[in-house]
């Protein structure tokens, strides 16, 4: 085993605290480095050409470079040695600037010490690195998008146009989902079906679409690259190849008439109908819950498309990645019984209103007031029904409920100039393109705009309906009669996504909608590897937030499948049978569903696996390993840094990947100052810190140990540092019972843009620790 040690200057950001010509020499001392060099730019075409050409003349097999930060330029050392003919995975680098040169600019000697502390960890980690290789696995290029709304309809074309076969599955009779039902769209109140029914069309009609409505999925097995998908074809009673479409022949004879769901329960419709004069497929369907088999529908069908013989049908298929655009369901009004709705026929929600101005609706766009069949004289919207409303569990906003109350407001007031349309809003959110405008537009139209919640609707003495409500902006209390009322009801997560959910492992927010694996970066991603999420189903949106998420996905699993395989991450968990007694703990602790136990032993499915080291921290046989971050390779750091204790108190410190790393170079970008007691172990989820690892620190010298991740409610695995926080917590009752201070071991979670937040963290430890004193030697010999 030879080890080059290369020095990087990075001109004077390194070399005008740490002593550099110290440094080099303390590292020559070291028996394990074969060679040492001091480069001005590692990073340069000059660093990396000298890198390559002692690697060749020295025969140098493993590489630490002591420069920036590794999530500047690993990559691009990985290069080098892979160049050189070296396994790019045999290189460690050392961040001697963003957490040390930068952050301790007025103490250069403990710079210079705490710089050859982090290399002597990196060279004890690097001679216990293993070669690693990609393996590479077959694909299913196929992706299926499951729910026919309009981000996966934009889904499902994007990746049609691109050459990919498409399975869709709907769960009604047709695609099209709520945009279908509205009448117009803001901002530009165009006609809704007008410019969606062209899409719903050339879903139905592209060669690389394969189109199943009236269906739903019954399981999801597998992982990226090979999901099998299996699925019910309910009975639609009508074969669709055969239906004309001429739904009048066959509705007009059935004696059974129901409210119309379509129309949200305002009209009626019959027992054979179809669920919007512009479906697709163009086809008729029977409900079979209403249907009394009179044969009336089948003997006037000229097409002969009736069969009452019809069965459900199982299919099956394979994809290699999956889309979640399975939307959203409208808040129930009735939640809300101060406001009266299905008490008083008067008091509609906005979904409703919008059938009503709908020429296709059950009274073909003239609004009327349900209680008296006249046109209204005065309108009242009340603002975030079931939204922003803790009272119900919604705390969040819906972000649309505006925009379409104004929408809405504006219909009315084009068709009755002289109605009286009050809007009664908490605060108007109209934030987006052309969005303000049409707040102005609204106002100019002579639309009213009350400040402040409604408390109820109740009927005064003569029976037309009163609202009582509060005017902030004039400080009154206020009751005025109105004779229709429109309850902007607010999104909720779809219960009918719940099935989905629990087949794909997905996790959801407290809100109930689906998590995605980044808010900022990674938007349409779920936690669960090829699967990908679209529209409504990750939270309230508006439409063109919709379709620009559909398409997102649509590329996401184009990249993802393109080249008909896929790589393994070679540092995902690898599991010794010899050591596993298949206690499923890490089974259970595998937020990503990537661990199975078969026959007595656990199985990682490494193309799945996403790397976080939770089960191995987990597991109380030490059966599952880390590549890069092996339980031998992070103990051989921690000695190394307190090999010889130059400053008192001490701190091993472990950073995740993600955020905590990021905040501890943020502080250094920043050139935010901090004691230099701190060593820093990286590793890719806070989850990975094994209790262990806390007692060896303790054990052979550190002062206090820091476990630090992303906040809780923003892990990228999930709940890895919810299992950071479970085990720490627990351990530290295990310190005092030993008779150590709990207070010896600190959490901390900070996000990766809060460098002031790391700074001040290890400012605080230190004064903790101080006032502690050094560490006893109570805890026992912690086993190898």
């Amino acid at each position: 085993m030879r080890i080059g040690v290369y020095i990087c200057h990075c001109g004077l950001n390194i070399a005008s605290v740490i002593n550099m010509d110290a440094l080099h020499k303390k590292v020559e001392e070291m028996g394990d480095v074969a060679l040492v060099k001091d480069i001005q730019f590692m990073c340069s075409d000059f660093g990396q050409e000298q890198l390559i050409e002692d690697i060749r003349e020295n025969n140098i097999d493993r590489i630490l470079v002591a420069a920036c930060t590794p999530k500047l330029h690993e990559p691009t050392f990985k290069r080098v040695l892979e160049k050189a003919g070296i396994n790019p995975y045999l290189l460690e680098i050392a961040n001697i600037r963003e957490q040390c040169s930068w952050v301790h600019m007025h103490n250069q000697s403990m710079a210079t010490q705490k710089a050859f502390d982090l290399i002597k960890m990196g060279v004890a980690k690097l001679k216990l690195l293993q070669p690693l290789q990609i393996r590479t696995y077959k694909a299913n290029k196929d992706v299926l998008v499951i729910g026919g709304g309009v981000a996966g309809i934009e889904a499902a074309l994007t990746l049609a146009d691109a050459g990919t076969h498409v399975h869709m599955v709907e769960k009604e009779p047709t695609i099209g989902g709520k945009m279908a039902l509205l009448n117009e769209v803001f901002p530009t109140n165009d006609c809704s079906i007008c410019v969606l029914a062209p899409k719903m069309t050339d879903v139905q009609n592209h060669p690389n679409i394969e189109m199943r409505t009236y269906a739903e999925i019954t399981d999801i097995s597998g992982s990226v690259g090979d999901f099998t998908v299996k699925g019910i074809q309910r009975s639609r009673y009508v074969i669709v190849d055969r239906c004309k479409g001429c739904i009048d022949q066959c509705s007009n004879v059935c004696p059974v008439e129901i409210p119309n769901p379509f129309d949200s329960g305002l009209g009626k419709v019959k027992a054979i109908s179809m669920a919007i004069p512009q479906a697709v497929p163009q086809s008729a369907y029977i409900n079979n819950e209403f249907c009394v088999g009179c044969g009336l529908c089948k003997q006037a069908c000229p097409a002969d498309a009736i069969d009452y013989e019809m069965k459900e049908e199982e299919f099956s298929f394979t994809v290699g990645a999956v889309i979640v655009a399975t939307g959203y369901q409208g808040f129930d009004a009735k939640r809300k019984e101060e406001y009266g709705y299905s008490v008083y026929p008067d008091v509609l929600t906005n979904m409703e209103l919008e059938r009503l101005l709908n020429a296709s609706g059950p009274t073909r766009g003239k609004v009327v007031v349900p209680s008296t069949g006249e046109m209204p004289k005065k309108v009242a919207f009340i603002q975030c029904v079931g939204s922003r409303d803790e009272t119900v569990g919604n705390p969040y906003c819906s972000r649309v409920c505006c925009m379409s109350s104004m929408k809405n407001a504006q219909m009315i007031k084009e068709r009755y100039p002289d109605c009286d349309v009050t809007i009664h809003y908490i605060d108007v959110r109209a934030s987006g393109e052309m969005y303000e405008e049409y707040y102005v537009r609204s106002q100019s139209m002579g639309i009213n705009f009350i400040r402040g919640k409604v408390a109820e609707v109740q009927p005064d003495p003569q029976g037309q309906m009163q609202l009582r409500y509060e005017d902030t902006l004039e400080c009154a209390i206020r009751e005025d009669p109105y004779d229709l009322v429109i309850l902007a009801t607010g999104m909720e997560a779809s219960t009918t996504s719940d099935p989905i959910a629990k087949m794909l492992n997905l996790s959801k927010r407290p809100d109930r909608f689906f998590s995605i694996a980044h808010p900022k970066m990674r938007p349409v991603d779920a936690h669960i590897n090829g699967v990908f999420i679209a529209g409504c189903a990750s939270g309230p949106k508006e439409i063109q937030t919709s379709i620009a998420q559909g398409s997102a996905a649509a590329a996401r699993s184009t990249r993802l499948l393109a080249k008909g395989e896929l790589k393994n991450d070679p540092f995902s968990a690898h599991v010794d049978p010899e050591k596993c007694i298949g206690c499923r703990i890490c089974e259970d602790t595998c937020n990503f569903n990537t661990i199975k136990v078969i026959e007595g032993k656990a199985v990682v499915d490494e193309i799945s696996c996403q790397t976080c080291g939770s089960c191995s921290a987990s597991c109380p046989t030490d059966a599952i390993t880390m590549p890069h971050s092996t339980d031998e390779q992070i103990i051989a750091q921690i000695r190394a840094a307190l090999e010889v204790k130059d400053e008192f108190p001490l701190i091993i410190a472990f950073l995740c990947n993600w955020c905590s790393y990021g905040s501890a170079d943020l502080a250094g970008t920043s050139r935010i100052q901090y004691p230099t007691n701190v060593r820093i172990i990286k590793l890719m989820c806070a989850g990975r810190v094994d209790p262990d690892f806390v007692l060896e620190a303790l054990q052979v010298g550190a002062d206090g140990v820091l476990v630090t991740g992303c906040r809780l409610d923003e892990c990228h695995y999930i709940l890895g540092n919810h299992d950071a926080k479970h085990r720490m917590e627990n351990l530290k009752e295990v310190l005092d019972e030993m008779g150590l201070d709990p207070a010896r071991l600190k959490l901390q979670w900070i996000s990766a843009a809060e460098g002031d937040k790391f700074a001040k963290t290890i400012e605080d430890f230190v004064d903790e620790l101080t006032e502690l004193g050094p560490v006893g030697s109570e805890l026992p010999e912690v086993n190898e």
